[in-house]
């Protein structure tokens, strides 16, 4: 953690205090004490008790109390076994790893993702796995505008439905993608969209084998998506690479056949190329307790 304080304003240290800045208003009060407390640790001040982080963070006792009891329950914070102090867990590194990782990826992606936009393709992405959805983090779009496609960098999608969701979830344990699977309902969003578990199971299954996915108009009427896998030397996947065309243009087969071979080699060559830069895409790959939880985000 940076040694550099978190500022946090006077009236943070009591929530019925007034605004006085007008830019202020919106601040959520109590993630700033939160920060306020992450940061107290410093790398030569790396184990405090809760007097010393209340000090540093500008809070009371009870305050820090509460703060560090939730940190050390959601995994950021650990208790100093045997003394009264505490610090601070690697998981604090993955929020930092994540942005960097996916920047790379982002950069080494744009001119991959150029290249397969053309004739065949009229539109090429990136995408991760974030609890039970897909979220795109680099797009190239040329067309399909017409089909009502209004996919951005940020958007969300299933992953049931989506060709990089089940690219994604095939290389994931079985019991993940049950999980994920199950975390909410799987409603049909057009007539082709497939939600039966089984059926998405053996369709992971299929995926794992061919090592690309495909959704035909599932998610959207008249869009056809492939998309691979990118996966580290180990065969985690960091996300998946897709390209979308309009149904009407080809058959589904002729553009398996067209679009197919120069997907995975894109992907092959995007793994490679993370693998040799030591960057990943540092997913987050969904644990039960993840899904459990959008579970009951999603009734």
């Amino acid at each position: 953690m940076s040694q550099t304080k978190v500022r946090i304003p006077n009236f943070a240290k009591d929530d019925t205090a007034p605004v006085a800045d007008p830019a202020e208003k919106n601040l959520v009060r109590s993630l700033a004490k939160g920060f306020a407390v992450l940061h107290a640790f410093t790398a030569e001040r790396d184990e405090l008790t809760l007097a010393e982080v209340a000090r540093e963070a500008g809070v009371d006792n009870a305050t820090a109390f509460r703060f560090l009891n939730t940190l050390v329950m959601l995994g950021y914070v650990a208790r100093v076994p045997g003394t009264r102090r505490f610090r601070l867990t690697l998981r604090c590194l993955d929020l930092g790893f994540n942005a960097i990782a996916r920047a790379d990826l982002r950069l080494q992606a744009r001119p991959i993702l150029r290249d397969l936009v053309g004739a065949v393709n009229e539109a090429a992405s990136i995408g991760v796995l974030d609890g039970v959805d897909v979220v795109y983090i680099e797009r190239i779009q040329a067309g399909i505008a017409r089909l009502g496609v209004d996919v951005r960098i940020g958007s969300r999608v299933p992953v049931y439905s989506s060709a990089i969701g089940r690219a994604i979830l095939a290389y994931l344990p079985r019991e993940t993608q049950i999980a994920v699977l199950d975390a909410r309902p799987r409603e049909r969003l057009t007539e082709a969209t497939v939600t039966d578990r089984d059926a998405l199971l053996a369709i992971l299954e299929r995926v794992r084998e061919d090592g690309i996915a495909f959704s035909d108009q599932e998610t959207v009427p008249g869009l056809r998506v492939l998309a691979c896998p990118l996966l580290d030397a180990d065969g985690v996947p960091l996300g998946g690479i897709s390209v979308a065309a309009p149904a009407l243009r080809m058959t589904a087969e002729d553009y398996l056949r067209q679009a197919g071979p120069p997907l995975i080699a894109a992907a092959r060559a995007l793994s490679r190329g993370l693998e040799a830069a030591g960057g990943t895409a540092a997913p987050q790959h969904p644990t039960l307790a993840d899904t459990n939880r959008d579970r009951r985000h999603h009734p």
